[in-house]
């Protein structure tokens, strides 16, 4: 590659670049972050005397459903040439049938944060070891690292939480741990939940890091070890500094998978954001406008995860080392 053509991680900062100078879009995220953290703040902080009751939104559908009603008829009177009053109607229709279900699924969308920043974090810890063992441990530990990681990444994560709920007796031995279940702390499922994502994450992480590692030079761990550190040390202060900047757009690509795989913990009865679209479906038919309105949280979570990588990307960057936003 040239010096004058661009690297993909370029491309990719580009293009993040142009997303995110589109105020509509940013506009769109604030809104829907600001009505979040208040509805958080009504269903877990304030008193009962205080809060806004739970199960109910802070905007009444009626008028929405009202003006749809009438736009509707409208539309119907004059023909072909109410179409577009049509479409209209059925977007107040649509907003009108999905403010009800707000509460529920703002509450679903805490446990799919809680299960992906939980899942990300804690298999981050374990990719790093898992990651060093297959690049710079001997044969036995690389054996067990290369051993861990396929094994996880060539099994469905579906399968790996039946195994972990169903077919173990993990349920039980958390079930058993005071306070679990209690509060604000979660319930058994989401702790299996936990561990099935930490333990998935960290193997995915695990091939992320290590590719990261690979890239760089050699020479910098031989010049660590020619000014007195230890491999360890030389790997702790040296390597592992530069490798993980190399790893962010993994990582990135990693916590937008999690963000979307969380909606397997519902499986094993987790009440997280798919959960909660699917229950209000089942009781009230109206499966299209739920789970539009489900996956338009999913992509605002998804768009504020990916912003929220390319800072921290841009927040770590050392001159000289990786690509260059493009001005």
């Amino acid at each position: 590659m040239s010096a004058e053509e661009p690297s993909v991680a370029d491309e990719v900062r580009t293009t993040v670049t142009v997303d995110t100078d589109r105020p509509w879009a940013l506009a769109g995220l604030v809104a829907f972050w600001g009505w979040l953290l208040l509805r958080w703040t009504n269903d877990f902080l304030l008193p009962d005397g205080l809060a806004f009751p739970s199960d109910q939104s802070f905007v009444p559908a009626a008028p929405f459903a009202t003006a749809a009603e009438s736009l509707g008829a409208t539309a119907a009177s004059l023909g072909v040439a109410g179409a577009p009053l049509d479409v209209v109607a059925g977007l107040l229709g649509f907003v009108a049938g999905a403010i009800p279900s707000l509460p529920s699924l703002a509450r679903g969308a805490w446990l799919t944060i809680v299960l992906t920043v939980a899942g990300i974090a804690f298999g981050f810890v374990l990719a790093v070891p898992l990651s060093v063992a297959r690049v710079y441990g001997g044969r036995g530990l690389r054996w067990l690292s290369l051993s861990y990681t396929e094994l996880i990444r060539g099994t469905p994560l579906l399968a790996q939480l039946f195994v972990l709920y169903f077919g173990l007796p993990l349920t039980q031995i958390i079930r058993e741990v005071p306070g679990v279940g209690v509060g604000f702390v979660p319930a058994t499922a989401v702790w299996v939940a936990i561990i099935g994502f930490t333990l998935n994450s960290a193997a995915y992480q695990a091939e992320y890091i290590r590719s990261a590692l690979e890239s760089v030079d050699a020479g910098q761990l031989t010049a660590a070890r020619s000014i007195g550190l230890s491999k360890v040390d030389g790997i702790r202060y040296v390597v592992l500094p530069q490798g993980l900047r190399y790893a962010i757009p993994g990582w990135s690509n990693e916590l937008v998978y999690l963000i979307k795989y969380s909606s397997l913990a519902a499986f094993i009865t987790v009440r997280e954001l798919f959960f909660q679209a699917e229950s209000i479906a089942n009781d009230t038919f109206r499966y299209t406008e739920l789970f539009v309105l489900a996956a338009l949280f999913y992509l605002a979570l998804v768009v504020s995860a990916s912003l929220l990588m390319n800072l921290v990307e841009d927040r770590t960057a050392i001159p000289g080392i990786g690509g260059k936003r493009q001005a």
